[in-house]
Order: structure tokens, then C-alpha cells, then sequence
């Protein structure tokens, strides 16, 4: 099995680097007037048509690494559960710098940066070499130096193209690319933020320039012009404007102040593709088929997986006013510590999905699945008063869950867990995930330093997540976990408790149509997504041969006319999305009839689970001195606590007393400023023993 996952992974690096190449040399002088006469020939035949080279060498490479990561995931060796060993990995490298816009950068993630940089600009100067000193296209016989600035901006527009073969990779939520490199799409959104503004500017230069020509020669009608043998600038134009919507409401200040017109803007984004490749062409949008295709069968089986309505079995509201989301799950159902699940509620928003943290752990918990909520923003306010109400059932649907592929953490002696407010919720993930580690006799455990900043005493209602409440003495007598919690803006602990101060837990009846959360495509999920991917790119294959050879050809070679440029591109789209479409669905309803008797199973318990009557209970930090906690979990943990008003951590010193350990694993999430600071400290080579990695949800 070991030399099978070294010849497929050699196999993988193979063929990247060739493709690479590719993209490298395709914009030389050397490719265009040597190699591409030669590739054309053998290519560009009657099935494929002149899509047929960047086909070959542009796609089929990609969608072949695809495949084959697949294979390389599933046989991924999974160890036994009670001797399964984690270790904290920065995903990405060494911390080398902090700086805004960019945030926390990786030595690893700099010198990518910087090689794609350098390929966009090597990209640039080629491609203008090429125009100005090999042949300058001057068609409308406009002066030496207008064609020259038209030169410009069509190359500006090529090389926003490159942007665009990397641009879905990121978001493509259960990709099979990312683990390769040790990513998640949630870790890697900000290289989708990179990438989208980069090639909208270059996209938005290349407009301008093309505008001020045409109005430089006198023929700004130009914009307008839809040409049927050639490319389509009224496509590019509405691509344009398009792209500049969901451009200026994805910057920051739209983003996270109105999110839902981000939210609204951005589902544009099929609009965009259709129009930017019809603009581009079919050749041209082979170039970047592998990450658009592999996006739209992430799109639809999570689409698929949606439209099962989940059991939601109980609802906790703490003291703070926050939410704690109990679904049930099937024991196939896997997924590491710091995962995500995503939430969608008819009843509030028919079209909104929202991620939020898991604080289970699949391995302790094996039947159900915990999301904790902030209510922060509109949505999580109506779901607040939605579960405050005398509601018995809630309709809600769950994409997920996704996460980290691995999540190691046993390698060294000493974590530190930093959270800010709600940022503390993927530690308890962690934590739980430790106390199982716990139940192995021979498993070594890290010591544990929870440093957790709060704005107010109610918010510490968090740390009551922190144990399962069914859990024993026994469970979490060899976790070593301390926790310094600090009340950043109150003196002191307040006197009195009112019933707004009581943790509640709600519990909702069964409906016909709730289901367990369960994989998408069952066990074995990665094969079978391979199974996904293979089979539709070569439908797609085949039936792009198919059309090509037996409907568009004839109407080049026999009827003296020259096939619509826009249509060749749409049927490219066309057919990938119905082979995506077949596969996808016969895939999935094969796999469901398979696991159909687990299903009823799962599904039987669901039902028969007892409804209960909602309680109340005071949390452990709400209760008088003079009662007893009851709870062995609550009462461990506010042993395990101590509490520092008005003040904020000093993190640096937290951090630097660490010093003497000899590894010391450092996990930071909460706001920007608390995730630069601690980076900071951990790049800053005077400890060279803290091993850091942020954790960040600001999409």
C-alpha cells in the first residue's frame, strides 16, 4: 500500500510540474511559432476541433491529478481510533510576516506568492515582447502607438486569465486538490480573495484600455458588438460589469457590514462564468476547465446532500445568549477537530448557508454532531428568536462537515489554545478530541493552556461546552488542562443572577422527514468521488467529440461558413454540466441505495428518540457560593479555571513562560488583532520552540 501512495503521489507531482511548465511556456515566442504548428497538427483534430491542444495539455492533466488524489486520500492509512495519534502542524509553514492587507503570511505561502507573482509578470513581458517586437496586430490601422496600447490592455487580459485556472480551486469545499498541500477551502479562501482581485483589476485595466481605443479610433460601438466568428465584447462587457459588482461588495467594508449583499452579489458568479467564457471562447476556457468543472461537482453533491432535512435534536441557549446546536449523525460521519459545518433554515432565509464551528468529537461522540452559534448579525438573530420561542421542531438543512483531512497534535509536550469571545469554540473540539486520546492507556498527552479573553462575566457560559455532560471522572482524569480566562470589561464578578442567567436546553420532537447527517456519497467517500470525477470529464469527453465531429465540423468544412465562435463555448458548458449532472446523480442515488438499509436504521433511531420537556439549569458560573455543583463536567471545569477581571492577556508573556518546554503547540482564533499579536510573537525567533497556527473564520 506504501509504494502504491509513493508511485501515485510521484505520479501527481509529475504531472503538476508539466503543467506548470505548460502555463510557463505558453506565452514564448518559442510555443507560439515552433511548438504550436506541431501540437495543432496531432491535436486539434475533427473531434476537438482547435480546443483540442489546450485540452490536452491544459485540462486533462488537472482532472487526472483529481482523480488520483482521490485514490491517494482514500487509502490514506486510517489508524485504530483508541491509538490514533494527532500532531499540530502548521498547515502552511513558519509565520515570516504580519502585515495588512495580506494578514498573516507563511514562509510556504510567501514564496507561492511570490513565484506566482513572477509568473504573471514573466506572463506580461512575454506576451508584449511577442506584440511589440514579433508581430503587432494592427487591424484597424490605427497609429503605431495605439495598436501598441491596444497591445497592452489584450494582454493585460490574458494574463487575468492565468488568475482564473487557480480561482476555484480554493472554494471548491470537499476538494481533493487542497489536502494534497495540507489545505482546507475554509483556510484557503483568502487565495480566492488574492486571486478575484487581482484578475478583476487586470480584467478592469484591460476594459479601460479597450474603451479608451475604441474611443481613440472612433469606434466605441465596438463595446457593444456580439461578432459570430470571433470574440464576443458585448460577452466581455457584461462579464465586466458583473464582475465589478461582486468586486466592490466582496471588499471588506461590504462583507462583514452587509453581508447579504455580498452574500446576494456573489451568487452572480454563474452569470460571470457563462459570459467571461463566452467572451474567451472555447479554447481559451479549456485552459481553465479543471478548476471551474471540479467547483460544479463540489457544487451539486453538496446541492444533493442539502436537500435531506437533518434531525435536530436539541438546542442549548447559555447565559450569553449564544447558541449550542445538537444534531444526530451517522457513525460514518468523520471529521477532525477545528471543522465546519454549514447551516441553512428555510424558515429564515430560503437561499442563505452559514458556517459555523463544530465543538464534537467524532470519535467520542459517535451519534451526534455540536455547532455552537453566535448571535451576532440578522441571520443568527432570527434563528435566536426562532429557538427562544415555544417552537417543537425546526426545519434546518446541513452541508458539511468539512475540515482539516489531519489534525496531529500529540508531537508536542505543551498546547496553548488562545480564543477571543466565540473564537474559543474550535479548542473544545480539540479538547474533546483529547479526551479520547485519553481512554487509550498508553497515550501520551500534551499539558493544555486555554487563554480565553471575554467582554463580559456571561460569555464564560463557553467554557460549560467544554466537557460532554455526560461525561465521567474517569474520561478526563488524565487531561491535564488549565484555563486562564480574562473579563476584559468588568472589574468584578456581578453579585446577582436573574433567569436570563440560566442555561436552557430545548429538545425537538422527531419529524417523518428528519435524517441523521450523514457523507454525501456514504463511506468510502473520497473513491467515490473519484468514481464522480473520472466518469463525467470522460462523458464530457466523449460527448464534446461527439458534437464537435458530427455537428459543428460539417458546418466549417462543408457549408463554407464558420461555426459561431459563442456557441462552441456554450456547448462546452452545456455538456459539462449535463455530464456533471448524470454522474453526479447516478452516483449518489446508487451509493443511497446501498446504504438504504443503514439509512433506515439510522433513521428509526431518530425517530425513537424521547422527546423531553425543555429544562433549565444555572450554569457553573452563575450559581451562589453556598450551592453545590452537581455536574462533575461543570465542576471540573471551574476547577480548572482561573478568572482575571478587567484586564486583557499578556500574551507575550503567556507565551514566552513557555519557553522551557521543550515543543510547544500554539493555536490562535479570535479577532485579526489577537491572531497578528500572537503571530507576531511566535515569529519573532526569541522562542523558537512555539510552533503557531491561526485558525480564522472572517470570510
Amino acid at each position: 500500500m506504501g509504494d502504491m501512495r509513493s508511485l501515485v503521489k510521484m505520479l501527481m507531482v509529475v504531472l503538476f510540474l508539466g503543467w506548470i511548465f505548460i502555463w510557463i511556456m505558453i506565452s514564448t515566442d518559442l510555443y507560439k511559432s515552433k511548438w504550436t504548428p506541431k501540437l495543432a497538427k496531432n491535436l486539434n483534430t475533427t473531434y476537438f476541433g482547435p480546443q483540442g491542444m489546450n485540452l490536452v495539455l491544459l485540462t486533462v492533466p488537472m482532472m487526472f491529478i483529481a482523480v488520483l488524489s482521490c485514490v491517494y486520500l482514500h487509502t490514506q492509512k486510517k489508524p485504530t481510533q483508541p491509538q490514533r495519534e494527532w500532531k499540530l502542524k502548521g498547515r502552511m509553514g513558519r509565520v515570516i510576516m504580519v502585515m495588512n492587507p495580506l494578514g498573516i503570511v507563511t514562509a510556504t505561502e510567501l514564496i507561492f506568492s511570490l513565484l506566482f507573482v513572477a509568473l504573471l509578470i514573466w506572463a506580461l513581458s512575454s506576451h508584449l515582447y511577442l506584440s511589440y517586437h514579433v508581430h503587432l496586430h494592427n487591424h484597424d490601422n490605427a497609429k503605431i502607438w495605439q495598436a501598441k496600447f491596444r497591445a497592452f490592455g489584450l494582454r493585460m487580459g490574458y494574463v487575468g486569465h492565468y488568475c482564473w485556472a487557480f480561482l476555484f480551486f480554493p472554494v471548491t469545499r470537499a476538494s481533493t486538490i487542497l489536502p494534497l498541500v495540507g489545505l482546507t477551502s475554509e483556510s484557503s479562501i483568502k487565495y480566492h480573495i488574492w486571486l478575484g482581485h487581482v484578475s478583476n483589476f487586470l480584467f478592469l485595466v484591460h476594459t479601460v484600455v479597450f474603451l479608451i481605443y475604441w474611443a481613440m479610433t472612433n469606434q466605441l460601438m465596438e463595446t457593444f458588438a456580439w461578432n459570430p466568428t470571433y470574440v464576443s465584447n458585448l460577452a466581455g462587457t457584461i462579464a465586466m460589469v458583473i464582475g465589478i459588482a461582486m468586486w466592490v461588495t466582496s471588499l471588506p467594508s461590504y462583507r462583514r457590514k452587509k453581508f447579504e449583499l455580498f452574500f446576494y452579489t456573489h451568487q452572480l458568479y454563474g452569470l460571470y462564468i457563462i459570459f467571461y467564457v463566452m467572451h474567451v471562447g472555447d479554447s481559451w476556457f479549456c485552459m481553465i476547465l479543471p478548476n471551474i468543472f471540479l467547483f460544479f461537482i463540489d457544487r451539486y453533491l453538496r446541492f444533493l446532500q442539502s436537500t435531506k432535512r437533518s434531525r435536530l435534536v436539541s438546542a442549548k441557549i447559555l447565559p450569553s445568549d449564544n447558541l449550542e446546536l445538537t444534531f444526530a449523525k451517522t457513525s460514518g460521519v468523520h471529521y477532525t477537530p477545528t471543522s465546519i459545518l454549514f447551516l441553512h433554515v428555510p424558515s429564515i432565509s430560503k437561499l442563505q448557508w452559514h458556517p459555523f464551528t463544530i465543538t464534537s468529537s467524532s470519535n467520542l461522540e459517535k451519534d451526534t454532531l455540536s455547532v455552537v452559534i453566535r448571535r451576532q448579525g440578522s441571520w443568527t438573530q432570527k434563528l435566536y428568536t426562532h429557538l427562544s420561542s415555544s417552537i417543537d421542531s425546526l426545519e434546518v438543512s446541513t452541508e458539511g462537515p468539512y475540515g482539516p483531512n489531519s489534525f496531529d497534535v500529540s508531537r508536542h509536550g505543551s498546547l496553548i489554545l488562545v480564543g477571543g469571545g466565540s473564537g474559543v469554540t474550535p479548542f473544545i473540539s480539540v479538547i474533546r478530541e483529547l479526551i479520547f486520546q485519553s481512554q487509550n492507556p498508553s497515550a501520551k498527552l500534551p499539558n493544555v493552556l486555554l487563554v480565553c479573553a471575554f467582554k463580559h462575566y456571561h460569555d464564560l457560559a463557553f467554557l460549560d461546552l467544554i466537557f460532554p455532560s455526560d461525561i465521567s471522572v474517569s474520561d478526563i482524569s488524565k487531561l491535564n488542562l488549565r484555563i486562564e480566562a480574562y473579563i476584559t470589561r468588568e472589574d468584578k464578578k456581578p453579585e446577582t443572577t436573574d433567569d436570563h442567567r440560566l442555561l436552557q436546553t430545548k429538545w425537538f420532537k422527531p419529524q417523518p422527514l428528519d435524517c441523521p447527517i450523514s457523507p454525501v456519497l456514504g463511506p468510502n467517500n473520497f473513491l467515490w468521488l473519484g468514481v464522480v470525477i473520472l466518469s463525467s470529464f470522460f462523458m464530457f469527453l466523449l460527448l464534446i467529440g461527439i458534437v464537435t465531429r458530427y455537428y459543428v465540423y460539417p458546418v466549417d468544412h462543408n457549408t463554407g461558413k464558420i461555426y459561431n465562435f459563442s456557441y462552441r463555448a456554450l456547448w462546452d458548458m452545456f455538456l459539462g454540466s449535463v455530464c456533471i449532472f448524470i454522474s453526479s446523480s447516478i452516483v449518489f442515488l446508487w451509493r443511497k441505495k446501498q446504504n438504504k438499509e443503514g439509512d433506515k436504521e439510522s433513521k428509526k433511531q431518530v425517530q425513537s428518540v424521547e422527546f423531553q420537556t425543555p429544562t433549565s439549569s444555572p450554569g457553573s458560573w452563575f450559581h451562589g457560593h453556598e450551592r453545590e455543583l452537581e455536574s462533575v463536567p461543570y465542576q471540573s471545569i471551574v476547577q480548572a479555571t482561573s478568572v482575571h477581571f478587567g484586564s486583557k492577556p499578556n500574551l507575550k508573556k503567556i507565551l514566552f513562560e513557555a519557553e522551557g518546554s521543550e515543543d510547544v503547540g500554539v493555536m490562535v482564533c479570535g479577532p485579526r488583532k489577537m491572531r497578528h499579536e500572537v503571530a507576531k510573537i511566535c515569529s519573532s525567533g526569541l522562542a523558537k520552540n512555539l510552533h503557531f497556527e491561526a485558525i480564522s473564520f472572517n470570510w
